[in-house]
């Protein structure tokens, strides 16, 4: 490592250029990160927080795919898919969007907020708390922001409900979900007749999704195929992504075209040192260790800064920030950056130090 060193010492400008760039391009993918598992969240969190590992939908028609808002399934479908074998539980569930009109402390004031109403037996395990005819559990944000408080009266499609319960981060598709008995779910206007929206399952050893499905007439999928039928999270989820992937992809072209550039600029001192009796080996080395250092220094002060900006973020927009979203976009950015290092300084295994000498005098 004695050359890179020297290298970084005597080329402060260069690298730091490098480096400032790479600190940009890891800040803006750890953001990125940050945003898409935040506004992910809010597209399906209530649906995760059902906690089913299988769901039956009703049928959708040819060359269509499963989607929450245009599935129907009956309390027959229900009872079929419980009595077969390897499904502990099922219990219908119900997605409408709705409103409620919150009435402010003074006479005639008050507002309608948006929402979407979840229907659920109030004793099942999708439940997120038990409830009963009459009774709702609202998203605590949603709580939070418009004054709406544990006891009070509430209205939705035209009947008055008391708020008996705040259910932390209860989201789905971007709007806070208000969880209704099913019995009061089903006299909601939005709910169109519907007996439900689909059935979940917790199942165990013995199931099988095709012959349940070809026995009660829905299409089932597990949990991770009932958040792609929420509508719009996998473009959504899909498009952040790949702006993800084209940033780190950026980050390999910068880090590969600068070391192509400084390794020919180095021509004749690696030249020297292979004449005096350095091995290619451990040129490639020194070099790669020096693309290391920069990676690591510019990658890493980018997503410690990604995690304090992210902070202060998710007391604005939908961010989430994890471990795992902090360190799967470093560790990326240095590989990636190491590949496209490796790919710059793999002409050190070609320099010949006498034609490189010779051109010197």
């Amino acid at each position: 490592m004695f050359l890179s060193i020297r290298d970084l010492a005597f080329a402060k400008g260069r690298f730091a250029l490098t480096i400032a760039v790479l600190f940009l391009i890891s800040l803006m993918v750890v953001m990125l990160s940050g945003l898409t598992a935040g506004l992910g969240n809010q597209s399906i969190a209530a649906v995760q927080g059902i906690g089913a590992d299988r769901f039956a939908f009703g049928a959708p028609a040819e060359g269509q795919s499963l989607s929450f808002s245009e599935s129907r399934v009956t309390d027959a479908q229900r009872d079929e898919l419980a009595a077969l074998p390897g499904v502990d539980e099922a219990t219908i569930v119900g997605v409408a969007p709705t409103r409620l009109t919150v009435t402010g402390a003074e006479p005639g004031t008050g507002r309608d907020i948006g929402a979407s109403a979840f229907g659920v037996e109030g004793a099942s395990f999708a439940a997120p708390v038990p409830l009963t005819a009459g009774e709702i559990a609202v998203d605590r944000s949603l709580a939070d922001d418009n004054g709406v408080t544990l006891g009070q009266h509430v209205d939705a499609g035209g009947r008055t409900f008391t708020v008996t319960a705040l259910v932390d981060d209860s989201y789905y598709s971007h709007q806070p979900v208000v969880w209704f008995d099913r019995s009061d779910w089903l006299a909601l206007p939005t709910a169109g007749g519907s007996e439900g929206t689909t059935v979940a399952l917790r199942t165990s050893a013995g199931f099988d999704d095709t012959a349940a499905a070809a026995a009660t007439g829905t299409a089932i999928t597990d949990a991770d195929g009932a958040l792609d039928a929420i509508g719009g999270y996998s473009s959504e989820h899909g498009s952040l992504l790949l702006m993800q992937v084209m940033l780190l992809a950026v980050s390999a072209l910068v880090v590969g075209a600068f070391f192509t550039v400084w390794t020919i600029q180095r021509g004749q001192d690696l030249a020297v040192l292979k004449a005096v009796g350095a091995s290619t080996g451990y040129l490639l080395r020194d070099a790669l260790g020096q693309g290391l250092a920069v990676l690591v220094v510019g990658a890493g002060l980018g997503t410690l800064t990604a995690v304090g900006l992210g902070t202060l973020a998710a007391q604005a927009v939908p961010f989430t920030m994890t471990v795992s979203g902090a360190l799967t976009p470093f560790v990326a950015l240095v590989v990636l950056g190491m590949l496209g290092a490796t790919a710059a300084v793999t002409r050190i295994a070609t320099i010949d130090p006498l034609t490189a000498l010779g051109a010197a005098r």
